[in-house]
């Protein structure tokens, strides 16, 4: 009887070291997993944050001597603002104006080269042509028919923008890149200037250059590659 009972608590004992040995290598795979799914992510913030930085300063660089007399600013999100309603367009009309076109003209090309080059044009994901009017229309019988007039009207006014950028000869070599990544965007009155906690209508009226770059759909596809690990982790 003695003998019977230690060749069934043998097996037993067997079994329970097997478990803990499948308990460790899931613990250890988890933990090789959890450490490279935060290098990656690490590695995509370090690079996303280093690429912003390198783009400001090279944006700075070239355009620094321009903004004054373009009476233009660049933000800190890297977006460059031109500012002055009198420069480009006429009161409710979408053509650009002379003085506007030249501007444009001396800024496009140079903005195209510093966005298409090797070291930032797979980092781009948008660029965005984006025009902001004040909150008034002369003959908008409510706010709310003075927004959609004006959202018309800034619409209008940065496919102007957008058509006289593609059709400039000095970036036709990048046309195909810009077409793709290029976008007008207008916003009426939904983004204000405000100055003392009040609205400035006069600043709001303006046309800005915005650089959204891919570092959020590389974080979505971290995502995608984390609840794959998982998955798979469970399958196994």
């Amino acid at each position: 009887m003695e003998h019977s009972g230690q060749s069934h608590w043998i097996p037993l004992s067997d079994l329970m070291t097997g478990l803990m040995m499948v308990f460790m290598l899931i613990a250890v795979a988890l933990m090789l997993r959890a450490a490279e799914v935060a290098r990656i992510s690490s590695t995509i913030v370090t690079d996303y944050e280093q690429t912003k930085s390198d783009l400001m300063q090279a944006l700075q660089d070239e355009f620094k001597e321009d903004m004054k007399r373009w009476n233009a600013e660049i933000l800190g999100d890297m977006t460059i603002r031109f500012k002055e309603p009198e420069v480009l367009f006429d009161n409710g009309s979408s053509e650009l104006k002379q003085r506007f076109k030249l501007i444009l003209s001396d800024f496009l090309p140079r903005y195209v080269r510093i966005l298409s080059s090797p070291k930032y044009r797979n980092s781009i994901k948008e660029v965005r042509i984006e025009g902001h009017t004040s909150i008034f229309w002369v003959t908008a019988k409510s706010p709310q028919e003075a927004y959609f007039r004006n959202m018309e009207l800034s619409q209008d006014r940065t496919r102007s923008a957008l058509k006289y950028f593609l059709e400039l000869n000095d970036i036709q070599s990048e046309s195909e890149w810009l077409r793709q990544h290029v976008t007008a965007n207008g916003l009426s009155s939904s983004h204000p200037i405000i100055v003392e906690g009040k609205r400035d209508d006069a600043s709001s009226q303006r046309v800005e250059f915005r650089i959204v770059t891919n570092a959020e759909d590389r974080v979505a596809e971290m995502d995608k590659r984390i609840k794959l690990m998982r998955s798979t982790l469970v399958s196994e």
